[in-house]
């Protein structure tokens, strides 16, 4: 240094000074700043550190379900509630619905043949049946329908159909036993035990129950028993057009049979009408050898409804001369039956009376064969059919004197 010129030594010599009087050492006050930048940066990078953490999750799980609209670490996601079911509709009322998993029942289809050939228990028989003879236990059905007081198979066709829901078909058929010109009968479920055996289900409905008379029964794919009754049987002189017929439906409860739909009465036959006939009679003696009288009757029929009566018929009305009304009609020798009236006539209207005089002659002096004659009128279609009335006590009247 000592070869440098004076001059530049002094300038290096300043310069020297200066930069270090500039440059100032790490003194406690710059300590001090200095920890506390290096504090506020951990905070940061710890609470960073934390939100990434909670984020993440958040960020995954929307990636996962493909979520478009990526929640934001500010924004609070609710939990969607699952999508309920509607409950499972229940079966109807009364109408057994079989477990899926449970394996069908037996087949119960079976044959005339078969039903004929096996021992079987049968429902009760009306009361008074059974002290009969007819039979419900240990029973072999017989098909002679002229024997009485004897379980019998009728000649009505089979009907098989699911009617407890097992999944298999039972067998539907009409028993019967008689008693008289007339039978009482039974609608009966048949079934098969595991074993094959012909087993009785139970009693559909029988005959006493609000009608007399069982024509026939048919299953529904429903699982129901559809029966035809009437309210009387054509028998013991009763004409089969006075019958009346009806359908009852009835199901399967699980444990017996009820009816389900259909009529539960037959009520009062909207067919018949009433009639009633009084009379009133005058005597006047007629001279000659044998003391004859002359007896002359007026006979009043009135229709009191609720039917216009087509017309009506006389029983009993011979032996005379017809006097008075309309006898237009009226056979003058009609056939000795006495199902048959003696004298049809033109009709009544319901509210309206006719009146028919008739002349006879009696003995002053009656005989041992006299009697007294009672005279009635009925309620005739116009096909000639006779008709019960509603109230049968006022269509009679009684002559005054032995005949």
């Amino acid at each position: 240094m000592s070869d440098l010129d004076p001059r530049l030594r002094e300038r290096f010599t300043a310069y020297r000074n200066d930069v270090v009087t500039r440059v100032g050492g790490p003194g406690p006050a710059q300590a001090r700043q200095l920890l506390r930048r290096r504090r506020r940066m951990t905070v940061a990078a710890v609470a960073a550190a934390a939100v990434i953490l909670v984020v993440a999750p958040v960020v995954a799980n929307a990636a996962l379900r493909h979520d478009q609209n990526r929640p934001v670490p500010a924004e609070s996601v609710q939990p969607t509630a699952p999508p309920t079911s509607a409950p499972p509709t229940p079966p109807p009322t009364g109408s057994p619905t079989p477990s899926t998993d449970a394996p069908a029942g037996p087949d119960g289809r079976i044959s005339r043949a078969q039903l004929l050939a096996a021992r079987i228990d049968l429902p009760s028989w009306p009361s008074g049946m059974s002290a009969g003879g007819c039979a419900t236990s240990n029973v072999r059905l017989q098909t002679d329908t002229t024997k009485t007081y004897v379980s019998m198979l009728t000649d009505d066709a089979f009907e098989h159909g699911d009617v407890d829901g097992d999944g298999a078909a039972e067998t539907i058929a009409i028993v019967a036993c008689r008693y008289g010109e007339a039978s009482a009968k039974q609608v009966v479920a048949f079934d098969r035990a595991r074993d094959g055996r012909i087993v009785t289900m139970g009693r559909v409905v029988r005959t006493g129950d609000g009608f007399e008379d069982v024509l026939g029964v048919e299953t529904t794919p429903a699982g129901s028993v559809e029966v035809q009754v009437a309210d009387i049987v054509p028998c013991c002189g009763v004409p089969e057009y006075l019958r009346r017929e009806q359908v009852r439906t009835y199901r399967w409860d699980g444990q017996r049979f009820s009816q389900t739909d259909g009529p539960t009465a037959f009520g009062k036959d909207t067919r018949l009408t009433d009639l009633r006939m009084t009379m009133t009679y005058e005597l006047v003696d007629v001279p000659g050898a044998d003391s004859r009288r002359e007896l002359t009757t007026v006979f009043t029929v009135t229709n009191a409804g609720p039917v216009d009566a087509a017309q009506v018929a006389f029983h009993s009305i011979e032996g005379g001369e017809r006097a008075g009304g309309d006898w237009s009609r009226c056979d003058p020798n009609p056939a000795p039956q006495a199902d048959q009236p003696s004298c049809l006539l033109p009709g009544v209207p319901v509210g309206e009376s006719r009146r028919y005089t008739f002349v006879q002659w009696v003995p002053g002096q009656p005989g041992p064969d006299a009697i007294i004659r009672r005279f009635l009128v009925v309620h005739c279609d116009a096909q000639d059919r006779r008709w019960p009335d509603l109230k049968r006590t006022d269509n009679e009247v009684r002559s005054p004197l032995p005949l």
